[in-house]
C-alpha cells in the first residue's frame, strides 16, 4: 500500500536567486513556481535580497495591499526591512525580498551563537561570506516574524534553503521555531566545485578526500562548514543529482535523503509554424553574422554548432569543446562547413563597430575582419582563456578551413548590439549542440537544448547525462537525441575524439534521419517537465515534516 504524504499548508523558500538573475538556481526556481503556485496558491513564498531598494526590478512587482498588516507589522515591531509584491515569472507567485544590511552590526554576535548551537566555523570567512550570510539570517527572521504573526501549531511549515549561502537561516529557524520543518539543497557542493576548479582530479580520487581537509587547503573553511553544518541538522537534505549526491556522501560526510532533479517548464518553446519560422529566422541571423565577420559564403546547409552556460573554461568542457572543433578541421571524410559558435559570457566590453557596419550594410564580403573569432571585443583580449586556446590551437578560421569558431562573449539578452536576440531565439537555429562538462551538478544548457528539437552531446559527468542513460536503460546515443559521452578525471583527449566524429557523423546524416533525431530530443525534453519532477519535492515534504515532527517530540520530553 502507497504511504500516505504529509502535505505541507505553507512554504517558504529562500534562495539569493530570487528576482535575481545570476545562474541556474534561477532556472530551478523560477520554471518550478508555476507548478507549486497552482498546488498551493499564494501560499508558498519566495524570499530573496532587496538589492533594488530605490531602483527598478523589472522581476519584482511591489504590491503594498499585498500581506500588508505582517508587512507593517514586521517593519514596525520586528525592525525588519521587506517589501513584499508578486515575482515577474509564470504564475506570479509571492516573493518577499529583504534588506539584509541592517545585521552586519550584529554580524560577530551571530557568527558566535552559530558556533555555540551548531559548530558552524566562520573564522574564515572571506569574499561573498558576510553578504550572504547576512542575507540568510535575515531570511530566517522573515520567517519567524511571518509564523508567528500568521500561522499556529497546527499549521504544516516547510522551509526550503538552496545552497550555503541560505544555511544560516535555516539552522537559525531549527533553533527558534523548532516547528518549522527545514529542507536543505546544495546544487553542488563547495568543495566538489573548488577540486574541479583546481585541476585536481575529482572522481578518481573521491573517496580518499576528506572534505574538512580540503576546506582548509582550498581556502572555502566557511562555507564548508556552513554547508555541512547546515546539512547534518536539517530535517531534510537534498541534492539536485546522482553525481552531487556521491560528493555529498564523501565530501559531507551525508547523504541527500532525496535527490530533486531539476524540471522545467516548455512554455519558452514556440510551437507549430512559430517553431518553423522562428528556427529559419535564427538560422540566416546566425549565418550573415558568420558570412559578416568572416567575409565567406556560407549557405543554409552549414552546420551551426554551439556551446553555452557560464564562463568556468574547464568544468563546463569549453576546453575539450575547442580541442574537439581543432581535430575536426583536419577530418578528411567531413563533407560540410561548420560555424561553431561558443556563446559564454566573458568580460565584455564593447560591440565592435567594425561588425556592426557590415551587418547593416547589404553587401556581400570577401575579406574577415581583423581577429575574425570574435564579436565584441574584451577587456582582457590577451588574457582570454578562448581566444588564447584558439591561439594555441592555431585556428585560422581561414576560407579553406571546413570549421569556424565565433566566441560571442555576451549574455544574449536581447540588447548585445550585434545579435540583438535572446538566447532562446537563438539556439532554435542550432543544428546540434555540445556541452561536455567535467564538473556539472545538472546542466540545464543540454536539457534546454533539446527542448528546441536541437540535439545534444553531453556527458555522464553531469547529472543530465546520468539522467539520459538511466532513462534510455543505456548510454545515451545521437540517435536517441542525446549523445552522453563516457569522462573521467583522465580521458580528455578521447572525448575530443568522440565529438569531432560525432559531428562528422552528424553532418552526414539525411534530412529524414535528422527529423528523427530532433524529434527523440524533444521526447526527451518532455520526460524532464516539472510535472514529472514535482514529486520528488512531495516527498522531500513528507520527510521533512514527519522528522519535524519526531524533533519537536523529543524537545517536549526534554
Amino acid at each position: 500500500m502507497m504511504k500516505q504524504l504529509l502535505t505541507p499548508d505553507y512554504i517558504f523558500e529562500s534562495s539569493w536567486e530570487v528576482c535575481n538573475k545570476v545562474g541556474g538556481i534561477y532556472t530551478v526556481l523560477s520554471t518550478r513556481a508555476k507548478t507549486l503556485q497552482n498546488t498551493f496558491p499564494d501560499r508558498i513564498f519566495f524570499i530573496g535580497p532587496d538589492f533594488w531598494s530605490g531602483k527598478e526590478n523589472p522581476l519584482f512587482v511591489e504590491d503594498s495591499k499585498l500581506l500588508q498588516a505582517w508587512r507593517e507589522h514586521a517593519i514596525k515591531k520586528d525592525d525588519l526591512k521587506v517589501r513584499v509584491g508578486r515575482w515577474n515569472i509564470p504564475g506570479k507567485p509571492i516573493a518577499i525580498l529583504v534588506d539584509f544590511t541592517p545585521f552586519y552590526k550584529d554580524k560577530n554576535e551571530i557568527y558566535t551563537q552559530a558556533w555555540i548551537d551548531f559548530q558552524v566555523d566562520s573564522l574564515h570567512a572571506y569574499g561573498d561570506y558576510d553578504e550572504a550570510s547576512m542575507f540568510s539570517y535575515a531570511a530566517g527572521k522573515v520567517v519567524e516574524s511571518f509564523y508567528r504573526y500568521n500561522l499556529t501549531m497546527s499549521d504544516k511549515v516547510i522551509y526550503q534553503a538552496h545552497e550555503w549561502m541560505t544555511g544560516l537561516g535555516a539552522l537559525y529557524l531549527q533553533k527558534h521555531v523548532p516547528e518549522i520543518a527545514t529542507i536543505f539543497t546544495t546544487h553542488a557542493t563547495t568543495i566538489g566545485r573548488s577540486i574541479a576548479g583546481n585541476n585536481k582530479p575529482l572522481y578518481d580520487y573521491l573517496f580518499a578526500y576528506n572534505g574538512d581537509q580540503m576546506s582548509r587547503e582550498l581556502n572555502v573553511e566557511s562555507k564548508h562548514s556552513i554547508e555541512k553544518q547546515t546539512a547534518h541538522h536539517v530535517d531534510c537534505f537534498t541534492t539536485v543529482s546522482d553525481i552531487t549526491n556521491n560528493e555529498c556522501k564523501e565530501l559531507l560526510d551525508k547523504e541527500a535523503d532525496v535527490v530533486l532533479m531539476n524540471g522545467f517548464e516548455d512554455d519558452f518553446v514556440p510551437k507549430g509554424e512559430e517553431f518553423e519560422k522562428k528556427r529559419k529566422y535564427a538560422r540566416a541571423l546566425l549565418l550573415n553574422l558568420a558570412n559578416k565577420l568572416l567575409g565567406t559564403h556560407l549557405g543554409d546547409d552549414t552546420l551551426i554548432v554551439g556551446t553555452s552556460g557560464r564562463y568556468e573554461f574547464k568544468n563546463k568542457g569549453i576546453n575539450v569543446y575547442l580541442e574537439a572543433l581543432n581535430r575536426l578541421t583536419r577530418k578528411k571524410s567531413l563533407n560540410r562547413e561548420v560555424v561553431a559558435f561558443v556563446n559564454v559570457p566573458g568580460w565584455v566590453g564593447d560591440a565592435r563597430e567594425d561588425l556592426k557596419q557590415r551587418l547593416e550594410s547589404n553587401d556581400d564580403y570577401n575579406t574577415p575582419l581583423e581577429c575574425p573569432f570574435i564579436t565584441h571585443w574584451l577587456h582582457n583580449m590577451s588574457h582570454d582563456q578562448v581566444l588564447d586556446m584558439l591561439k594555441y590551437l592555431n585556428m585560422s578560421n581561414s576560407p579553406e578551413s571546413k570549421v569556424k569558431v565565433i566566441f560571442v562573449p555576451c549574455y544574449l539578452d536581447g540588447n548585445d548590439g550585434i545579435l540583438n536576440e535572446t538566447y532562446y531565439d537563438l539556439i532554435i537555429g542550432a543544428d546540434l549542440s555540445v556541452y561536455p562538462s567535467y564538473y556539472e551538478p545538472w546542466g540545464y544548457t543540454p536539457l534546454e537544448s533539446v527542448a528546441f528539437k536541437v540535439p545534444a552531446i553531453t556527458t555522464d559527468l553531469a547529472g543530465f547525462g546520468l539522467w539520459v542513460n538511466s532513462l534510455k536503460g543505456h548510454p545515451g546515443t545521437l540517435e536517441d537525441g542525446v549523445k552522453v559521452i563516457h569522462r573521467t578525471d583522465y580521458n580528455y583527449s578521447e572525448v575530443a575524439d568522440v565529438i569531432r566524429d560525432t559531428i562528422t557523423e552528424f553532418a552526414k546524416l539525411p534530412e529524414s534521419e535528422v527529423q528523427i533525431i530532433r524529434k527523440n530530443a524533444a521526447d526527451i525534453a518532455e520526460k524532464a517537465l516539472w510535472k514529472h519532477f514535482i514529486r520528488y519535492y512531495y516527498e522531500a515534504y513528507d520527510v521533512a515534516l514527519r522528522n519535524a515532527k519526531e524533533r519537536c517530540k523529543s524537545y517536549k520530553q526534554k
